[in-house]
This record gives C-alpha cells, structure tokens and sequence, in this order.
C-alpha cells in the first residue's frame, strides 16, 4: 500500500519537538524544580480519583505544549472517536475494537453491523452473574452433589494474564472459602501443581478460548477433563458439571462435553489482553461476587469517558502516553519499569508486559511503512519495597535510562503498625532520589573518603511518574487498568501503528505445529530446519528413547 500520510518524524511538531530537545537535553531536574517552585503542583493532573504527578520527567510548559501539538497533528483525537464510535480502526484484521463497550452502563449504544454490542455485553454479563451466584451458593452442585469450592481458569495469553492479575489485585475481596488456581503453560507441571492437592468432586475448570482450539488451552483443558472423569468413575456427564466454557464455538464445546447453555461469549471485537472486563473475566467474578466485578467495570467506564472527553493537557492516559513518546524517542529510553507499591498489584507489571508490548511491538506503520524511530518500550517490574533490594541499582546508578512509574494508595486495605507510613515513604524517596540524585560535594559534605566518593554519587535526573489511588478497590482496579490500555493506545496513534493485532505472535506457533509430529512419529524425520534446529531435534528424539 502507497505510504500516503507524512512520516512522523517529517511532521513539523516533530520537528519542532527534536529542535526543543537540544535545548533540554542536558538540563537537570535539579534546575527545573530550582526555577519553578511550584511545578509539583502544576505538574500534577488528577481525574475520576486518580493522581499522577509527572513533574519528575525531563519537561518543561513547552514540552507540554509541543506533545500536544504532535497528538493533535497525529489525528488522536479522532481515532479516540473512531474507536468509541465502533470503528474497524484494526485495520489489518477488519476489526472493529470495543473493548470500551464491555464497561459501557446498561441503556449504552454503540453500533456494529446494525447491532447495538452492549446489549449483547449485558446479556452475557448477566449471564455470568447469574451463574456465579449459584456457584458462590453452593445451589451449583457438582457432579456427585457437592458443593464447588475449587476454581482453575485455563487460558493464556489475556485469558490468564489479566484473570490472574485480577484475583491476586482483588483477593481481599475475594471468597475465602474457595481457591482459585491458574494453568496456561503447556509444560504439564503448571497443570499437574494446580490440581495436586484438589478434589475433583469440588473443582470447576474456566476453560478460555475464543475458538476452542487454542493449542496450550485446550492441551491442558483435555488434561483437566481427563483428571477430571479419573476421578469421578468415568463418566462422560461429570464434564458438563466440573467444567465451563468461554468461547464462541459452541460446536467444540458441546464435543467437549460442557452443556452450551454455560459457554459465555465474548466477540472478535475483543482482544485478548483487553478482555479481562469481558467474559475472559469469569474467574474473577467468582472469586469477588457479581456486584465487585461490576465496580471494577465502573472504573473503567470512569476512565474510558475521562480519555475520551478531556483535554489532552489535564488528560491521565494521553498524558503517560505522550511522555512514553518523549522519553522513548527523544532521550533514547528502551525499557520502563512499573513499580507498584502494593503487594496485591504483585501481577500487575506482569500483565503490564502483553498490554504494552503486544500491543505497540510492532515495527511497520498502518500504511506498511517501515517506521524510522523507537516504538514500543520494554516493560518490566515488580512490587516495592522488594524490587529496591534488587534492580533499582541499575535505575539508580547505571548508564540505563529507565523511566519508572511508581503506584501506590493512600490508605492500606491492611493496616498494621507504622507498614503504611514506611511503605508509601519509600515511594516518595525512591522517586526523589531518581530526580535528584546525590552530587559529589553533598557525598563529600557527609565526610566519605575521596576514593569512595564515585561510588557514592547518584546522578539524578532519571525520569518518573508517580500514580496514587485512594485504596485499592475494584473500582480503582478498574481505572488504573484503563489508565494504561488509554497510554498505549496513544502512544500507538502517535506512531501510526496498529495497536490491536499480534502477527508477531503467530509464525512461532506455526513452526511448532510442524515440529510436533517431528519429535513424536517412530521413525526418524527427514532433516526440514536449518542445521541447528534438526541437531536439536535429533538430540531431543535420543533423549526420549535412552
């Protein structure tokens, strides 16, 4: 296809944004804070109950003004309103992208094809809540009459990112008296340690898969169901009482044993790591209760409507967005880290990594040009304080830029002694100590010796954001997944990429179907690989006989 729309880097707001660099490039947080008293204040833009404070990234009003001007020359504004409206803005796939429709209230009305998709939200949504309820109950009875008190969701990819992450974020408000556990590796040891210790007659299997044919779930779904009937005498109907469906393939469902009538839908519209609001969430609404879930899909929706109607000045999501852009594009930063200071958000960064990197890994334009400048960060992390005793050497003292975003709430959902108080001060002086560093003569000032004073020098200058909540509630779970989902979606408009397909995802599976029945027929394949990939397959093949 013809590249008919300007590169971006030939655009003049970025233009004007390279020019602005060179004036800012080597100028220290130090002096920024030093002539603006209060740019912790105005730097700082708070919306639907979240804060952030991005006044410790390397930017002045101007930058502020220049971003904008380049989101605003990208057409943002208008592929948020292509999106909203039910556009097919994946463009390679023909698809629409709604997952803002899966929070939208009842009585809501987004058009696809002639069909009003938040109806059919609903309808699932009560669906589930219905199901959910007599499972949570106990009206739900398994196959020899008790009661489940075991859930295993089997997915991957979104089917078991995002409900993993959700339970470990909302355990607090979760059933007690059930456990949830979570197998999406094919590496049969991921299924065979989550049901070791459980009784078939009390475990209920999720088995998530939009076409039912997925390779890993439905491996370990065969697995689930073969334990399953080892435990229960063999018979064929216990299926249709231990396991459940998310899937649009009713035809494969049915052949699998589970009765239809408990297979909840989701839609092509959907992507996988945007799905956890949808029916991929079933999991999630046994563990909290359908009331919890739709809180969380509450904070969404809060979050959706602030992207969609604010000014992208006071806007949270275009804000990280276009801040992403600046530190990726201008200052050269390939990776950022995601520091959540709260031990249930543990999976967060997790979940964080096929947000981000599925979604805006991609190097070719909507157009099929290849793009001429950084897209898509490496996204790492894990929960403070613990990540301080291991990685934040590296973010402190390396020749890394690493720009972090630290998350953290104001009020604990368990208070215990001074836990709080030391926890969210640590927050506030990693992010200090990042800006602000420590120079020589302050290393010197505290009587070190000469030689050691290197050593103990922190540059400063290194870039963050930091994100309060009031308390980690479903609602607030809601909005700070929303928050991201909007930042990478920005990002991906500024870029001119397709955020919502995952061609990089499929040419490893495709070597892999063929592989299989390489290493599994009797006799010894006919060498189809390059040289190291056929020696690997001879070695495997000797092993499996020794």
């Amino acid at each position: 296809m013809a590249n008919t729309i300007p590169s971006l880097t030939s655009r003049p707001a970025w233009k004007a944004l390279e020019a602005h660099y060179q004036t800012l490039r080597d100028v220290h947080l130090r002096r920024l804070f030093a002539d603006d008293p209060g740019r912790g204040e105005s730097l700082t833009a708070e919306a639907v109950g979240v804060v952030l404070d991005y006044s410790k990234n390397r930017i002045t009003g101007d930058t502020l003004d220049l971003l904008v001007r380049l989101a605003e020359d990208c057409g943002l504004r208008g592929r948020i309103d292509a999106m909203f409206r039910g556009e097919r803005i994946n463009e390679t796939e023909g698809r629409a992208v709604l997952h803002v429709a899966l929070r939208m209230p009842k009585g809501s009305s987004v058009e696809l094809d002639g069909v009003n998709v938040v109806t059919q939200v609903h309808t699932v949504l009560d669906r589930m809540a219905e199901f959910c309820t007599k499972v949570r109950s106990g009206a739900w009875k398994g196959h020899t009459g008790k009661r489940i008190r075991a859930v295993v969701n089997v997915g991957i990819g979104g089917s078991d990112l995002g409900p993993v992450m959700a339970y470990e974020a909302l355990r607090h408000y979760s059933d007690r008296n059930m456990i949830f556990r979570f197998v999406s590796n094919i590496d049969g040891t991921d299924f065979v340690e989550a049901v070791r210790d459980l009784n078939p007659a009390e475990t209920l299997f999720i088995i998530s898969s939009k076409t039912f044919t997925t390779l890993e779930t439905m491996t370990n779904g065969h697995s689930a169901r073969e334990w399953l009937l080892a435990g229960l005498g063999g018979d064929v109907k216990a299926v249709a009482k231990h396991c459940v469906a998310v899937s649009t393939n009713a035809s494969e469902v049915a052949k699998f044993g589970i009765d239809p009538a408990n297979m909840f839908e989701f839609w092509d519209w959907v992507g996988g790591r945007y799905s956890m609001d949808s029916a991929i969430g079933l999991s999630t609404m046994l563990a909290v209760g359908p009331e919890q879930f739709r809180s969380m899909l509450s904070g969404f929706h809060q979050m959706d409507e602030h992207f969609r109607t604010a000014p992208f000045r006071r806007n949270l999501p275009a804000l990280m967005g276009l801040l992403a852009v600046w530190n990726g594009d201008f200052f050269g930063a390939d990776t950022a880290a995601v520091l959540p200071y709260d031990q249930y958000l543990k999976r967060f960064p997790a979940y964080l990594q096929q947000l981000t990197m599925e979604s805006n890994g991609k190097h070719v334009t909507l157009e099929g040009a290849k793009t001429t400048y950084q897209t898509g960060a490496v996204f790492w992390g894990e929960p403070g304080t613990n990540g301080q005793h291991s990685f934040y050497q590296l973010i402190h003292q390396g020749t890394k830029l690493i720009p972090c975003d630290f998350i953290a709430c104001m009020k604990p959902l368990n208070p215990l002694g001074r836990h709080h108080d030391l926890l969210i001060a640590n927050v506030f002086a990693q992010s200090e100590a990042l800006a602000f560093g420590k120079t020589a003569e302050e290393v010197r000032g505290e009587g070190t010796a000469e030689r050691l004073v290197p050593h103990r020098v922190f540059e400063g200058n290194r870039p963050s954001n930091t994100i309060l909540l009031e308390r980690l509630t479903p609602e607030a779970l809601g909005k700070l997944v929303a928050l991201y989902e909007h930042s990478v979606f920005t990002q991906g408009a500024v870029w001119g990429i397709n955020c919502f397909d995952q061609w990089g995802v499929e040419l490893g599976k495709a070597l892999a179907q063929r592989i299989v029945p390489e290493l599994e027929r009797a006799e010894a394949p006919a060498p189809a690989h390059d040289s190291s990939t056929n020696h690997l397959i001879r070695r495997y093949r000797a092993a499996k006989t020794s």
